[in-house]
């Protein structure tokens, strides 16, 4: 039996036991109908029969009268794809402007209907709306994908020649008693993560520029390779007035291009900051536990061993050197047996180049 049998067969039911009672109060409160209803009832007997009773089919289910347009539901899409981050009464606000009339409700419908209630999701569509097509991303629309967005942060920075772009950084290690603060300035290849690092006391421009000059640019003039261009922070040990600031003059001297990162997005370097924490897990953090250091040249003593082990024989699992050392990348690149020293034998005798 249908429910809407069974609803006719109760109205009928109430008829009946009103007319057998004699009461329509009575009636109605033993089968919880109002007393109204059972008048709408009796009418609607008297004047169709048992047909009258039957309760009309309600709509299509799928059917929203109050569901906006397509054309207007196009408009809210195409308005997230441009402002992802924009919430839904700032879309409707903004439609509004438009002449095109539409609630927050209304768009947060439009969202859930196409999986876009998140903010994360509306700037992964956003991604993918990218990659997909030529459509250019604004500036509002980088930044806000750089934050929200991991797979847009792991863009990588590129270099397709060795020396084509170096990363500098400079290292704050600790303060050791009897040796003061241990700063490291470190250089890295982004082609082949070949690495260079020197200990110092002091944060200044000319110990930025002596790492370059002592060890660097020796390296790759050895190598008949020349050095384009160095990314290095905003700190003041590398920026500074080009016509009296020692490591921007250094950098013009040599006719290296001195790139910066942007403000605040220490990523955008991320080639060395990496290097960085490699230098403080394996090296410093192994060896301070077992030495007690008194002098910078103790501390660089371990630190050109671990550079040797690093260039020489340590795999990297990265997308570029795929298991192998940075002097295997090097030498596949330039076409070498043999390169020259990375680190100076006289300050490292124990260094097999040709590994």
């Amino acid at each position: 039996m249908t429910a809407t049998s069974q609803s006719t067969k109760r109205k009928l039911s109430l008829l009946q036991l009103a007319e057998e009672l004699g009461n329509v109060s009575k009636a109605c409160q033993i089968m919880g109908y109002h007393r109204d209803t059972f008048y709408e009832v009796r009418r609607a007997f008297q004047v169709g029969g048992v047909s009258a009773l039957v309760e009309q089919k309600r709509g299509p289910r799928n059917a929203h009268p109050n569901r906006v347009s397509e054309v207007i539901e196009e408009q809210i899409l195409a308005l997230c794809l441009e402002h992802p981050t924009y919430g839904a009464q700032r879309i409707a606000n903004e439609l509004r402007l438009r002449e095109i009339n539409v609630s927050p409700s209304g768009v947060r419908g439009v969202w859930l209907r196409h999986d876009l209630e998140t903010r994360y999701k509306r700037l992964m569509r956003l991604e993918a709306h990218a990659q997909d097509t030529t459509h250019i991303l604004s500036e509002e629309q980088v930044k806000f994908l750089e934050r929200h967005s991991c797979e847009f942060r792991m863009r990588h920075v590129e270099a397709n020649a060795p020396g084509e772009l170096l990363n500098q950084d400079t290292f704050y290690w600790e303060t050791l008693k009897g040796v003061g603060k241990v700063y490291v300035q470190v250089i890295i290849d982004v082609f082949c993560s070949l690495a260079f690092a020197k200990v110092y006391t002091s944060k200044m421009p000319i110990t930025s520029a002596d790492l370059l000059n002592d060890r660097v640019l020796p390296f790759y003039e050895a190598l008949s390779t020349p050095v384009k261009a160095v990314l290095t922070d905003n700190g003041r040990e590398f920026c500074g007035r080009l016509d009296n600031h020692p490591y921007e003059l250094f950098l013009q001297l040599h006719d290296i291009e001195h790139r910066t990162t942007r403000v605040r997005s220490p990523r955008t370097n991320g080639f060395v900051e990496r290097m960085n924490r490699t230098l403080l897990d394996e090296c410093f953090r192994v060896n301070g536990r077992t030495t007690w250091y008194i002098t910078t040249e103790e501390i660089q003593r371990d630190l050109d061993k671990f550079l040797t082990f690093y260039n020489l024989e340590r795999s990297h699992q990265g997308y570029r050197l795929k298991g192998r050392t940075p002097a295997q990348a090097l030498r596949d690149a330039t076409g070498r047996k043999r390169l020259p020293p990375i680190v100076p034998k006289e300050e490292n005798q124990t260094e097999e180049n040709a590994a």
